[in-house]
């Protein structure tokens, strides 16, 4: 008995995809609404990368291993140095460096045996940016 309602149930499935569709029909709602966001879901987007950037930079270690790396200039600075100057095992100190990579602050490359760290000044730039885009938008003229 179980069978034959499996089987009816099927049949009725295969029958409603072989009308005409190859796929059955998901929904009658128009594409054009679902592109209507793009700018919001841009803007959106921003705002989380940059969120997560201030995170990253919300740690004590990591704001000082920035400004540590910010210092080394383009070329960057090796791990070594940046465990000397904050004085952290390796382990930890891998941690804290691999959230500001994640973070998209540093670039990482290594050259043999050695790690170096630069900054990305681009993305800190544009995070510097972002915080201050708004500024006196709302009349609070000499705010910046």
């Amino acid at each position: 008995m179980k069978s034959l309602a499996r089987q009816s149930s099927m049949q009725r499935s295969h029958a409603s995809t072989q009308a005409g569709d190859s796929f059955p029909k998901l929904s009658n709602k128009p594409l054009a609404p679902c592109f209507e966001n793009v700018r919001s879901t841009d803007v959106t987007s921003k705002l989380e990368r940059h969120a997560e950037q201030l995170s990253a930079l919300g740690h004590p270690v990591r704001l000082k291993i920035l400004r540590h790396v910010v210092q080394a200039g383009p070329d960057g600075a090796a791990a070594g140095d940046i465990q000397a100057q904050v004085d952290l095992p390796a382990s930890t100190l891998s941690h804290h460096l691999k959230r500001l990579v994640d973070a998209r602050l540093l670039t990482s490359r290594g050259e043999g045996t050695f790690h170096y760290y630069s900054a990305d000044y681009a993305v800190l730039r544009a995070l510097t940016d972002y915080v201050w885009e708004d500024c006196c938008k709302r009349g609070n003229a000499g705010c910046c």
